[in-house]
């Protein structure tokens, strides 16, 4: 169970390191699709500001990139102590690595006119937040913006789980909201610093059906394929699904 998992050991330093120290392709994949998503969102409705909030946020910082042009307080979840950490010294001037996903981000009209600098812009509105996203109280509908990135099939081997997790993320986001989430599909689990943590294991059908029941215009993609574009051994491949909040 995800109340069993040692995630103050989480090491982020390492995560990155085999993750996001430049933009894998299955990521470029995935950057591609989120940001069409929200910027044609987004497109009709101009100047509008929104609150977005990045669930398990972990050490991943282009999610909150991609919420970046459109929002007006962003906030990073975690439950992770040392992610925590790792997110709140980012806040200031986040490292160089993530340049790169800001760059992908660009080859889209949407960011590439973003008047602000991104870096500066995210010190300004960026919050970290530690917390359980099975226990925030009082927060229904708090969040216009959201995306949840390998987290809910990576807290526990529980399907129960995984499909909790599903339904708080959606339970945070007002309705009508536009989201983007990712998954690993079929994961067998995966080690960071040498320390294993647990996977539930899901094929797309599943994803999709956990989350069609919260959505509308739920679109699913799989990504990351091919043996070349594997980030680790042990899951078949990157599922990326966006949508809106049911109303």
């Amino acid at each position: 169970m995800n109340a069993d998992v040692p995630w103050d050991e989480f090491n982020p330093a390492d995560y990155i390191s085999h993750n996001y120290r430049s933009v894998l392709p299955a990521d470029a994949e995935i950057i591609a699709i989120v940001r069409d998503h929200f910027s044609d969102h987004f497109r009709r409705f101009p100047g509008r500001q929104v609150r977005g909030i990045d669930v398990g946020a972990g050490a991943n910082l282009y999610p909150a990139l991609a919420m970046l042009p459109w929002c007006e307080e962003i906030t990073l979840l975690d439950r992770s102590s040392q992610n925590v950490d790792y997110l709140l010294g980012q806040l200031d001037s986040y490292d160089a690595n993530w340049d790169a996903f800001w760059l992908s981000l660009c080859q889209k009209d949407g960011y590439a006119a973003y008047p602000h600098n991104p870096r500066e812009r995210f010190k300004q509105i960026v919050r970290v937040e530690q917390g359980d996203l099975f226990h925030l109280a009082g927060q229904e509908g708090r969040w216009t913006l959201g995306t949840m990135f390998f987290v809910a099939e990576s807290i526990s081997s529980s399907e129960t789980e995984f499909e909790q997790a599903i339904k708080c993320f959606f339970h945070y986001l007002e309705p009508g909201a536009p989201f983007a989430a990712a998954f690993m599909e079929e994961s067998e689990g995966y080690e960071v610093g040498g320390r294993n943590f647990p996977a539930c294991n899901v094929r797309r059908e599943q994803i999709h059906s956990a989350l069609e029941s919260y959505t509308r215009g739920l679109k699913t993609s799989s990504v990351g394929e091919q043996d070349q574009d594997k980030v680790r051994d042990g899951y078949t491949s990157m599922i990326v699904a966006c949508g809106y909040r049911c109303t």
